[in-house]
């Protein structure tokens, strides 16, 4: 079983098109807007608590992606390129804070472009003063963490959408017993879908707890 569920475990790709809005409809529409090639705002820069989807925006473009809480002094950045994407900038060192100023005259300067992303609006960012006001120049939009309806709602559409037929209360108990971000639910519907077609069962409640029991010792 512990085995069988490591390869149901699905690596689904971030993307604008798999992205739950809910109430984030706006930042995603001017998102979209700003990556239009007619667009020439050089950052864009999204903030909000864990689990609104900073992370699956930052990582959907297609920017050369950089996470400040595993590389704070951004030692990977390279010089090339003209589309980068920093997430947790609130994370940054001393060393990374120049990194990214100079990131950002760059990119000014050449036609290039930054999506950036942190916890707080750049004002309420622990940086630099020249940096929060590079960081505060550009589009600014907060995103809301979904609320519990809304979850529900599209775990919910997405097991309509793969043809799942789930008993009534299957939402509420993966909902009351899994992790409660989005991607994680999402992810758990694959490995249900495609355990339940693995053992030739019928998604039931002993079929969920089967699984989530599984996934929880691995």
């Amino acid at each position: 079983m512990r085995q069988l569920v490591l390869d149901l475990l699905p690596e689904t790709r971030p993307s604008l098109d798999n992205f739950v809005a809910g109430s984030n409809g706006e930042a995603l529409t001017g998102l979209a807007a700003w990556l239009e090639p007619t667009n020439r705002e050089s950052l864009f820069f999204l903030w909000g608590d864990a689990g609104a989807g900073k992370s699956h925006l930052l990582q959907a473009c297609p920017a050369l992606y950089s996470d400040a809480r595993l590389d704070p002094d951004l030692s990977a950045l390279t010089p090339d390129g003209d589309f980068r994407a920093v997430d947790n900038v609130e994370a940054l060192s001393d060393r990374g804070q120049i990194t990214l100023f100079n990131l950002i005259n760059r990119l000014r300067d050449n036609s290039g472009r930054l999506l950036a992303a942190a916890s707080v609006p750049p004002l309420h960012l622990a940086l630099r003063e020249d940096l929060r006001t590079r960081l505060g120049s550009g589009l600014l939009y907060r995103l809301q963490p979904l609320s519990d309806a809304e979850k529900l709602a599209a775990l919910a559409d997405q097991a309509s959408a793969r043809g799942l037929v789930l008993p009534p209360e299957a939402f509420s108990y993966l909902f009351s017993r899994a992790p409660r971000d989005m991607r994680s639910l999402a992810s758990l519907l694959i490995v249900i879908d495609r355990y339940s077609l693995e053992q030739k069962r019928p998604i039931t409640l002993p079929l969920l707890r089967e699984v989530l029991q599984t996934s929880l010792k691995l």
